[in-house]
């Protein structure tokens, strides 16, 4: 049994939120010297409001709660737990304080989808927000897509103890280098290299398209942290459609799938062994299940007669099909068009692909590669051992960096996360239904898109949605970001604080 959490265990998680809080702080400082430089005095009021909030919560804890005990895995999840919730809340500030959401609760939906790098939106008038707002919106993502804890963390050089359970309590199951400090500083880096030639791809692409220097740079830079980081927020209500570019939507596919890959994998390409990435169980995955359901989404889409082309089908079905995989969320037509143009087996098969997601340990979401890899594994073990008779010895290996035998726990722990997953979708389609005026496709496609952290939308996230349904996907982005384990943590210990106990 273990005891109930005591005045220390308290102090300790919050010394640790008070540096969430600081980051927070400083995620508002770059959008609110762009609004003063700009003259946006609306947004820098909403700026500053909004970082010395956080900055004072995150003072007072630094003064009042700072302590040397180490962290354990129980502080670190809860401590995981609240930073994503609480870290939203404080999050929304500047944008409710925008005049761009309708009242409090849209804009914790947004700050939550920012960071959690899911990209549904609730925004009114997105295509005249301002330059910073707007700026800030794309920046949630950067500090999701690496890690709240991870980014601020490192930005504190927090000691290597505590950066370690907070890098697993935050869903990240990979350590690339020996400290974890330095792989935290490895993910930035890669993030940095992308972010050059992202941007200048984007930024070049789009000034041959016409755009001015400093508006090709503005869409460039959200265009690129939207698709590194998986995340999906648009500069143009349009989304990626609004370009009517294909070297665009190109150069967009790329990032959005550098972005789904994990940083183990990357550190793997930047020291030239590509056979990793070819052997790796989760390569193979995406490679067959994106081969697979781009064969559906085609045949769907000639079926209905929605296209007829190989470039309308690359386009809209590849790219869709790619930015539901890798969870980033782009558009390229309306969402309604899901439900009354591509008939049946093409937004099936992009439900399927959300439900997947990427990699672990990278910026997508979803239940991951890895774990249906495994999934798909544990069912070929199984029926071997069907095939076999009862004395022979059936091993199991898959490679993941190394090769690993498939072991009981290793199975049932990747079946649990999908399950929990699909009992996530499940629920929240049901609560859609129940409000009446969707339909369980509609429902079911947006509750993976929120629970999957794809931002991809038929239509039902929208500023005038039900608030009940609202509050519904922001707990589905927070569970899927943080995949229920760390949820689950912060639940036993509110039980244990109230009963003064808790099961181990």
């Amino acid at each position: 049994m273990l005891l109930r959490p005591g005045a220390d265990d308290l102090r300790l998680i919050g010394y640790y939120l008070g540096k969430v809080f600081l980051g927070l702080s400083l995620v508002m400082v770059l959008p609110a010297l762009v609004a003063l430089a700009r003259g946006e005095w609306n947004s820098l009021t909403s700026f500053v409001i909004g970082a010395a909030l956080c900055a004072s919560f995150g003072a007072v804890t630094e003064v009042r709660l700072a302590t040397r005990r180490p962290l354990t895995w129980a502080h670190g999840m809860v401590t995981v737990a609240l930073s994503w919730l609480l870290g939203a809340v404080l999050a929304a500030i500047p944008l409710h304080l925008s005049g761009h959401y309708d009242d409090l609760l849209s804009a914790v939906f947004e700050a939550m989808s920012g960071l959690t790098t899911t990209g549904l939106s609730v925004i009114n008038d997105l295509d005249h927000t301002t330059i910073s707002m707007d700026l800030y919106r794309h920046l949630l993502h950067f500090a999701g897509g690496q890690g709240i804890i991870i980014v601020v963390l490192s930005l504190f050089a927090a000691g290597g103890g505590a950066i370690g359970t907070l890098y697993i309590s935050e869903g990240r199951d990979e350590r690339i280098l020996p400290n974890f400090i330095r792989t935290s500083r490895f993910i930035f880096r890669v993030a940095a290299t992308y972010g050059v030639l992202g941007i200048t791809a984007l930024y070049l692409t789009l000034l041959a398209g016409g755009f001015s220097p400093s508006r090709a740079f503005y869409h460039g830079v959200n265009l690129f942290l939207g698709a590194f980081d998986t995340g999906g927020f648009s500069t143009m209500q349009a989304s990626v459609a609004y370009y009517h570019s294909w070297s665009v939507e190109a150069v967009v596919v790329l990032l959005m799938l550098a972005g789904a890959i994990s940083f183990g994998l990357h550190f793997q390409l930047w020291h030239g062994d590509p056979r990793q990435v070819l052997r790796h169980i989760e390569t193979r995955t995406l490679a067959v299940s994106t081969s697979v359901l781009f064969a559906v989404v085609c045949f769907g889409l000639l079926r209905s007669g929605t296209y007829d082309g190989p470039v309308p089908l690359l386009r809209k079905g590849l790219f869709t099909l790619i930015a539901a995989m890798s969870s980033a969320g782009y558009q390229v037509n309306d969402g309604t068009t899901y439900l009354s143009d591509w008939g049946v087996l093409a937004p099936a098969a992009i439900v399927a692909a959300m439900a997947i997601g990427g990699m672990a340990s990278s910026t997508a979401g979803g239940i991951k590669a890895l774990r249906v890899g495994i999934a798909a594994k544990t069912l070929i073990h199984d029926v071997k051992k069907l095939l076999q008779p009862e004395s022979a010895l059936v091993v199991t290996s898959y490679h993941a960096g190394k090769r690993k035998i498939l072991r009981d726990s290793t199975a049932r722990a990747a079946t649990s996360v999908l399950l929990l997953f699909v009992v996530t979708y499940l629920i929240g389609a049901l609560v859609g239904l129940a409000y009446g005026g969707y339909d369980i496709t509609q429902t079911l496609f947006e509750s993976v898109s929120a629970t999957s952290n794809i931002g991809l939308s038929i239509g039902v996230t929208e500023p005038s949605m039900p608030r009940g349904l609202m509050a519904v996907y922001i707990v589905q982005m927070w569970l899927g970001r943080l995949e229920f384990v760390a949820v689950f943590a912060l639940l036993g210990y509110l039980v244990s604080l109230a009963r003064g106990r808790a099961s181990t």
